[in-house]
């Protein structure tokens, strides 16, 4: 029985699955729908697809970094309890080194990708669904080329990789390291104040005056002195949200930039942080949060 199109379609639309598993399902089917809806099942990818939609903003953070190449990968799941298994780690940790050999322009080109198994991510990523049938996603990923060091803090939960312009090679690791811890912990917007974009500090300044209007203690100040403070306060914002600016948490006495000037001179060398991106697991995804009172009303009604 020749398959259309339209059939094709259909059948992708009652099942939520990929058009070309749809075709090989109803070829397989000889063009019979529930025959195929069964072969899909069978495989695991309708209900694959089904789930697509639930929450899954648990998982891991993984870096790998080898021979000057550095990847960081968030892949999420539904439950902690999933993330821990090795299966799931070890899948995250296939996509990491999937990102770092294949240098893929976005997450779809990703999943196109062939891993040591010789099947690609998308393949890999169905037989794991076919183990443990919980929504995962592959978020997103970075990828460095250069003198990189990475952190991974909580067991998966935050993931960092530090670039460094040095010519002192594996000897700027520690304080490498060090920076990325503090990148973990206290998590800058900015690498430095050349980074600050110039509307969010116009934004920033526009809420500091409007802070100062209703306080009485300003209220008759010349603009000069306000402008003053308002420098002050910009000054503290740098501090704040600038990695180099900012205290360094092993020595509340340095800043991160002048750790980082301290490091370079002991050792005799240039150590000068370029780049930084910092991952935290689930950040920004909204969780469902189930009331279980309600749940078990629902039930009985």
């Amino acid at each position: 029985m020749a398959i259309t199109a339209k059939d094709v379609a259909t059948l992708r639309e009652r099942t939520g699955v990929g058009m070309m598993d749809c075709k090989k399902a109803l070829v397989e089917a000889d063009g019979d729908f529930e025959k195929a809806i069964v072969i899909l099942r069978e495989k695991g990818l309708a209900t694959q697809a089904k789930k697509a939609g639930r929450v899954a903003a648990e998982g891991l953070v993984a870096v790998c970094v080898e021979n000057g190449v550095a990847a960081m990968v968030e892949v999420n799941s539904e439950t902690d309890f999933v993330a821990n298994t090795e299966d799931f780690k070890n899948f995250v940790n296939t996509v990491c080194k999937a990102v770092a050999d294949t240098d893929p322009a976005d997450v779809d080109a990703l999943k196109a990708a062939k891993t040591a198994s010789g099947m690609t991510v998308e393949q890999e990523l169905q037989e794991l669904f076919l183990k443990i049938r919980e929504n995962i996603q592959i978020r997103r990923f970075v990828r460095m080329e250069g003198d990189i060091v990475s952190y991974v803090h909580g067991g998966g939960r935050i993931g960092v990789l530090v670039k460094l312009d040095t010519d002192l090679g594996d000897k700027a690791n520690e304080c490498g390291k060090d920076v990325a811890m503090q990148v973990a912990s206290m998590n800058a917007s900015y690498l430095d104040r050349d980074h600050v974009p110039a509307e969010v500090l116009e934004n920033e300044k526009k809420i500091m005056l409007a802070q100062m209007a209703e306080d009485p203690k300003m209220k008759g100040k010349p603009e000069q002195v306000l402008a003053k403070i308002v420098e002050g306060k910009v000054g503290k914002y740098y501090s704040e949200n600038c990695l180099v600016d900012q205290e360094f948490i092993k020595d509340g006495d340095l800043t991160v930039g002048k750790y980082v000037d301290k490091c370079a001179k002991e050792l005799g060398g240039r150590i000068k942080v370029v780049d930084y991106v910092r991952y935290e697991r689930g950040e920004g995804i909204q969780k469902k949060e189930d009331n279980f009172a309600d749940e078990v009303a629902s039930m009985i009604k």
